[in-house]
């Protein structure tokens, strides 16, 4: 089994998160380039998790949360709070710009926060398109029961239903809670598949997988799936897109890209967050491939 454990890095306010991609083991799993899993952790009421202004290109930031909540403002004017459930996907495409901050109605009080947030590469003809953002509620993602496990799809096709949230390319992503000492076949369902269980230590294929690890599906059957306890299994996927740089919060299929992003960037050349002030400093140059 092709398995690796995550980086811990740690964000805004103490805030800590496992990084499974990526890695030096794995750079990618289908289109996702990046793999952010923070909490579960009750936070006390003086952390300060803001996110100020940034800059992306290239990308699609897909968040997903299983516990508390985030207020997403971005440079398209888009003012949207993030519960659990919902799927917020943003195409950042030629560049946007925009912040995460704690809710006003949360502040100053001890809160919990668990979830994750994902980067999806775009393809060639889409990294320069035009930015935008889309936001799909908990009650409008399909949610199926199948053999004792509940599946929720939230990005692509399985099972015989769609995510109403686009992608740029063939994308998958199901949120299973698989009840404990449940065998429970997952089928190939994407060129390439990788799952993570962030409660749970698990069995894949019988083999252990501890908690807060990631490993590749390889059968071409797909893979049973196991725990002694109950848990949450996420799954990403889809087809494979040519190697991507990524520095900083860019990612391109031309460093030149890149480069003339950060240029941007430095000159105050991105669009601006209505009501934001501020923004996040850019690591210094020269840049390099990779992270």
């Amino acid at each position: 089994m092709q398995r690796w454990t995550p980086r811990v890095t740690d964000l805004a306010g103490g805030l800590q998160v496992r990084r499974a991609l990526p890695v030096a083991a794995r750079r990618s799993v289908g289109p996702f380039v990046f793999f952010d899993h923070f909490g579960p952790v009750t936070l006390p009421a003086e952390a300060d998790t803001d996110i100020g202004p940034h800059p992306h290109i290239g990308l699609a930031t897909v968040t997903y949360l299983f516990e508390g909540a985030f207020m997403h403002r971005d440079s398209l004017g888009t003012v949207q709070e993030i519960r659990p459930g919902a799927v917020n996907w943003m195409t950042a495409g030629r560049g946007i710009v925009h912040s995460e901050r704690t809710p006003d109605a949360k502040r100053g009080q001890p809160r919990r926060m668990h979830g994750l947030q994902l980067w999806v590469a775009l393809p060639d003809e889409a990294e320069q398109a035009e930015p935008s953002f889309q936001h799909v509620a908990a009650e409008a993602i399909p949610q199926l029961e199948l053999d004792g496990a509940t599946v929720r799809v939230l990005l692509g096709r399985a099972f015989g239903v769609e995510s109403p949230v686009a992608t740029s390319s063939p994308t998958l992503y199901l949120d299973i809670e698989l009840p404990a000492g449940l065998p429970w076949t997952l089928p190939r369902l994407a060129d390439e598949m990788a799952v993570y269980s962030p409660l749970e230590c698990m069995e894949l294929d019988g083999e252990v997988l501890p908690e807060g690890e990631m490993a590749l599906v390889e059968g071409a059957e797909g893979a049973t799936l196991r725990s002694a306890l109950a848990t949450r299994v996420v799954v990403v996927g889809g087809m494979a897109l040519p190697p991507r740089v990524i520095w900083w919060n860019f990612v391109a299929s031309d460093r030149a890209l890149i480069e003339q992003a950060a240029e941007r960037w430095s000159q105050g050349g991105f669009d601006k967050i209505p009501g934001e002030q501020g923004a996040l400093l850019m690591p210094p140059r020269p840049l390099h491939p990779g992270v």
